[in-house]
């Protein structure tokens, strides 16, 4: 009801566009059309004949509201200013493009031609005062006056038919004397302005014939202009007086100073016509102009089926670029493994600019202990000291069995008793026998333990320099660390380098973020309700154009992927130079770990040095008091296997004959036979322990 009694303002206008579009919605999803099952009767009056027409079909409705809203937008055009190039062609041009023409007379197909070309023409006119009053170019001026020639030609063909020439009566010969006059006027406008510009260019003969013509043009125009309002004749006498003069005073100045040959029109080129104007659009589901759709939720069947078509066409479009990225990709991945290079660890350098964290705590922590490398040294002394005592104590009762041993061998040979094997001790006595016995277990137990030993004192001596290292300033700790030395060449091979792996990473996100926006772009890509409201035989062509949405995102795709290759090349060449380089930093990385690595093992081995050298004093410590009771017990041992040798020795002297009172003998000149034939002799007997000659018995002093 207010699309029919529509007032006369752009809210009208607004209103007969949103009754349009719900038309639009409303036939995609009932069967209004003619001879359809829903259809009802619409009835409108035909504007030139008066004549009520009624069709069966919802178009018909559409087509009629298309046509008022043409009808309303050229009266509020009429009314406003000229400064405006929209103009109310759209309208008419869709209702011409998109209904059948045969609805009635004032919708054929020439009215709507006639129509649409006065309205073009009608805003190409604004456009021309505007530019003239913008004092644009002269030859702009021209192209622009030109086209508007152009419209009303259009117009004034279509005036000329006789359809249109029956239906429009008495109106079409003023209409097309009107428009004729128009076309006169601008194209004498559009010479002015090409003489003008000839002017410029000091093109005097051309000037004069264009002037000429503009002013012969003129004159037709103002043959035509009889009858219209003063303000036409006014325009056209003022329109005289500017071409007229110009045209005197440019034929004045080529006779008498320029002397150039004026050309015929005809050799000169046709001014072209610039269309600058644009027809109002017209979008029937536009939801900015229609509002929302009052039928959404009415959703046909063959919508849904189509939105599964239009699906398939989105997943298909997916796969084929998938498709060229993974091949990418994988070119790519096989690529950058073979190259086995780290963007996060090809540079490297700032490591070695700083003392690494690991190594600041175990400095951390030696610093709050200072006496750690003097506790350790002293702890280490401290058992080397039981160490030797240990030794000490097994050594002299190693040295008490052997003189022993050597004692009681001697007595056996004095005794003329077989000496056993040589390499083979004489059977010890009991005592003796279980000291030597507790005295070979404890050699074998120190010998053991003095290896052990040995291993604790170099593992204290490799880990002593490191630990005061850690305990002293950070400076000698970072000086102690290595550092590798690279030229300029070598400084700029390395940034090169790291440039071009930031552009592999750089094309690898945008590969990445161009993929996710395309899954995003396709995943909201619903177009059921464009589905809803366009013909079948439409179906494809709405899909092909809904798929150019994503033309511009497979074009930043196809450039990322074809920039792969000049990447890649350009890392290859970097690598080359980057093999001397690496090489250098691969070794001195390796010493540097190496470094840190020995650093905070030596700090990890203080403990367990302390640890080992405490169990080592606490183990040495048992063995020393064993020892020094093995010692007393070996001491009072041997005493009593001498006591024992000086009981027998004195036994087995008793038992020789007494000897002879003879008078003593400065010296021992010869042996007797007896003791030559092996008998007892003083002289030749060796010292028996501590045994010395004033306690021999009484008996023995003699001899």
């Amino acid at each position: 009801q207010s699309a029919v009694n529509v007032p006369r303002d752009f809210e009208g206008c607004s209103t007969l566009r949103k009754y349009f579009g719900q038309l639009h919605y409303l036939q995609s999803r009932i069967p209004m059309g003619a001879e359809q099952e829903a259809a009802v009767p619409i009835a409108w009056t035909e504007i030139f004949s008066g004549k009520t027409v009624t069709h069966e079909d919802i178009k018909y409705e559409q087509a009629c509201i298309l046509y008022n809203l043409g009808a309303l937008h050229s009266m509020l055009g009429a009314m406003d200013k000229r400064v405006s190039e929209e103009c109310a062609a759209g309208a008419f041009t869709y209702l011409r493009d998109h209904f059948p023409h045969s609805y009635s007379v004032d919708m054929s197909h020439q009215i709507l031609n006639l129509n649409i070309n006065l309205m073009l023409g009608q805003a190409q006119e604004c456009l021309l005062e505007k530019s003239m009053l913008d004092n644009r170019k002269s030859f702009l001026v021209a192209r622009i006056s030109a086209q508007v020639v152009d419209y009303y030609k259009e117009a004034c063909r279509a005036l000329e038919n006789s359809e249109t020439a029956s239906l429009l009566g008495k109106i079409q010969k003023d209409w097309k004397k009107l428009v004729q006059m128009k076309i006169y006027y601008f194209a004498a406008v559009a010479h002015l302005h090409m003489g003008k510009q000839a002017e410029e260019q000091q093109k005097f003969g051309e000037r004069v014939i264009y002037f000429q013509s503009a002013l012969d043009k003129l004159n037709e125009a103002i043959k035509l202009a009889k009858g219209q309002p003063e303000t036409v004749q006014e325009a056209l006498r003022f329109t005289m007086d500017v071409i007229g003069g110009k045209y005197n005073s440019a034929k004045k100045d080529n006779d008498f100073i320029y002397h150039e040959a004026v050309p015929a029109l005809d050799t000169l080129q046709s001014v072209k016509g610039a269309p600058l104007v644009k027809a109002l659009p017209v979008n029937p589901t536009d939801p900015a102009v229609t509002g929302p759709d009052i039928f959404a939720k009415l959703v046909p069947m063959a919508a849904h089926e189509a939105s599964s078509l239009y699906s398939e066409e989105k997943a298909k479009l997916l796969r084929d670029v998938m498709a060229k990225i993974e091949a990418k990709n994988e070119v790519l991945d096989q690529f950058m493994d073979s190259m086995q290079l780290d963007p996060e660890t090809v540079d490297n350098l700032d490591m070695y600019s700083h003392i690494p964290s690991i190594l600041m705590e175990k400095c951390a922590a030696l610093s709050v202990r200072p006496d750690t490398v003097k506790n350790l040294v002293q702890s280490m002394q401290v058992l080397s000291g039981v160490f030797t005592d240990v030794e000490a104590s097994l050594k002299e009762i190693r040295d008490l069995l052997e003189e022993d041993e050597a004692q009681e061998r001697k007595l056996q040979e004095l005794l003329g008793k077989v000496p056993p094997p040589q390499g083979s001790p004489p059977p010890p006595s009991p005592g003796l026998a279980e000291v030597s016995k507790e005295c070979s277990k404890y050699m074998e137990v120190h010998e053991k333990a003095s290896f052990t030993n040995t291993e604790l004192h170099k593992a204290m001596n490799l880990h002593i320099g490191n630990l005061r290292l850690l305990s002293g300033p950070l400076e000698q700790v970072r000086a102690a660390l290595p550092s590798p030395t690279l030229t300029e060449d070598d400084k700029q091979v390395l940034q090169n380098l790291k440039r071009i792996l930031g552009k592999v990473q750089e094309m690898r996100d945008q590969r990445m973020s161009l993929e996710q926006q395309l899954r995003e772009m396709i995943q909201k890509d619903d177009i059921t309700t464009s589905l809803v409201t366009t013909d079948r035989s439409e179906m494809k062509k709405l899909f092909e154009e809904q798929l150019k949405k994503y033309d511009q995102i497979k074009v930043y795709l196809e450039q990322n992927l074809a920039a792969q290759e000049n990447v890649l090349k350009a890392l290859t060449d970097a690598n080359v130079k980057y093999a001397a380089v690496r090489k250098a930093l691969a070794e001195v990385e390796h010493k540097w770990n190496t470094t840190v690595q020995t650093l905070v093992a030596s700090y990890e081995a203080y403990e367990d040095l302390m640890k080992k050298s405490q169990e080592g004093k606490d183990f040495y410590t048992d063995l020393e008091g064993k020892a020094a009771r093995l010692l007393e017990k070996a001491r009072a041992a041997c005493q009593a296997a001498e006591a024992n040798r000086q009981q027998i020795l004195e036994k087995e002297m008793k038992k020789q004959p007494p000897p002879r009172p003879t008078a003593p003998k400065p010296a021992l000149q010869k042996k007797p036979p007896e003791l030559e034939a092996g008998g007892l002799d003083v002289g030749d007997l060796p010292p028996l322990g501590s045994l010395v000659l004033s306690e021999l018995p009484e008996e023995l002093r003699s001899l």
